[in-house]
């Protein structure tokens, strides 16, 4: 599973007319309810005009459940699918004039020249223009119908909402709230570099507070483009989410040094890509401590591991291969340490893929479960007697997390759980006098299970 990574709303210096802006916006959200990624969905736009289509994108995709219940307040039929989508936008945008970022009238106005100027929406142009200027006129009335509604209320599907009330009682609400949240950026410090209050320093000269998180974590108060960064170039950070960054340390945190005869540990990251963690693994353990092997699945995605290493002067063994089969690229030798970043739902993410959640599927979480259920079985017999697995997911559902491990100890007697955060959830931290209310300050949703082989007996 990828680490959360430099996603952010950013609208960028160069902004073309707002009618095309939401002519674009709309085409992304069209192929996005076609089952189209948003990433793929956006870098689709060409990259003069993409940071704001993302920055609208987002806020879109944030309120899509509110825009849809309105426009079934508005319109007996669902319209043709890219006039639907441009509508949606509009609405989504407009709906609150505390959020909208312009005035909505400016929105509707845009809105309806977008249509006109859209040989695909030209005909529907004068049924928007109706719809958008009664939504106008009736704002107020239309939002409070549809705040009845859960799926407005809360902009997320249906069974999504009930299954985080299922799994978090106490927490559910904070958990739906937070997801419409701007995701914060979050930097990991190289400690090659140098240590973090002197690079929280530089970045202070530079225009941008930052506060400590986690053991070696900047959040930064306001986002920048990575390029901008101190140092990023060379390697003096990463970008990487707080919650993420204690996979490394949670994995190696007592077994560097520890009876190894002063041979190096064997590190397994399986589901490697992009390399954050591989990364993070390398530069908390220091030279020569680790001998790692970066396995991934996709030939395309693996290259990407290898520019991050390269990025920070760091070095793996990276592998191309399945790690529900080993035999096709195991040595035979056992690995003291195992990281498993299983694939999974990503509902923990949601505020960096705010597409995420209508992408998905109730069913998908039983068939990712089914196959992180393989990927335990499968690596489990490659860990030595006295190592340990760390199974991780980016889901706040349990059936990823919690019930998943509480099915493999039951199978597994001699697996032991070791203290481990178990369920994170996503939360927005507050700052105060420059302080984090919180060790990992803003952070995304994650599950963490630390789970040691015990000798035979």
């Amino acid at each position: 599973m990828a680490d959360p990574s430099d996603i952010h709303d950013d609208p960028g210096h160069f902004a073309p007319p707002l009618w095309r802006q939401l002519q674009l916006t709309a085409v992304a959200l069209a192929a996005i309810r076609g089952g189209v990624s948003g990433t793929a969905a956006f870098e689709a736009v060409a990259p003069d005009q993409r940071p704001g289509v993302q920055s609208l994108g987002f806020q879109v995709l944030r309120w899509l459940g509110r825009a849809e219940a309105l426009r079934r307040h508005l319109a007996k039929r669902t319209p043709p699918p890219a006039a639907d989508a441009l509508l949606c936008t509009a609405l989504a945008l407009a709906w609150d004039p505390q959020r909208a970022p312009y005035e909505p009238f400016t929105l509707v106005d845009q809105a309806v020249e977008a249509a006109k100027r859209n040989p695909g929406t030209r005909a529907q142009a004068s049924f928007v223009n109706a719809c958008l200027r009664r939504f106008l006129r009736e704002r107020d009335e239309l939002v409070a119908a549809t705040e009845r509604e859960p799926v407005a209320q809360w902009n997320h599907p249906r069974w999504w909402i009930e299954r985080l009330k299922r799994d978090h009682p106490r927490d559910w609400q904070r958990v739906l709230a937070a997801d419409n949240t701007q995701a914060p950026m979050t930097l990991r410090v190289n400690p090659a570099w140098g240590e973090r209050p002197a690079y929280q320093a530089a970045l202070a000269a530079e225009g941008t507070p930052s506060v400590p998180v986690a053991a070696s974590g900047l959040q930064l108060l306001r986002a920048r483009p990575v390029q901008a960064l101190p140092g990023f170039a060379e390697g003096a950070c990463s970008v990487q989410d707080a919650a993420a960054q204690l996979a490394a340390p949670l994995l190696l945190e007592g077994l560097l040094g520890a009876a190894s005869g002063g041979a190096p540990l064997r590190v397994l990251d399986a589901c490697a890509a992009p390399g954050g963690k591989t990364a993070h693994l390398l530069e908390l353990a220091g030279p020569g401590a680790i001998e790692l092997t970066a396995l991934e699945v996709d030939a395309a995605r693996s290259l990407r591991i290898e520019q991050t290493l390269a990025r920070l002067g760091l070095s793996a063994r990276v592998v191309v291969g399945d790690a529900v089969r080993p035999p096709a690229w195991w040595d035979g030798r056992p690995f003291d340490a195992i990281l498993l970043d299983a694939p999974c739902t990503a509902s923990g993410i949601v505020r960096r893929h705010p597409d995420v959640r209508w992408l998905r599927r109730e069913s998908d979480i039983q068939q990712l479960a089914l196959q992180q259920a393989m990927l335990l079985a499968a690596l489990w017999p490659l860990v030595r007697p006295g190592g340990r697995l760390l199974y991780c997911t980016c889901s706040v559902f349990r059936e990823e997390g919690a019930h998943q491990i509480d099915a493999f100890l039951a199978h597994n007697t001699d697996a032991a759980l070791l203290p481990s955060p178990g369920h994170l959830l996503p939360q927005s931290g507050r700052i105060a006098h420059g302080v984090q209310d919180n060790a990992l300050g803003d952070h995304d949703g994650f599950f963490y299970a630390l789970l040691e082989k015990q000798p035979p007996h």
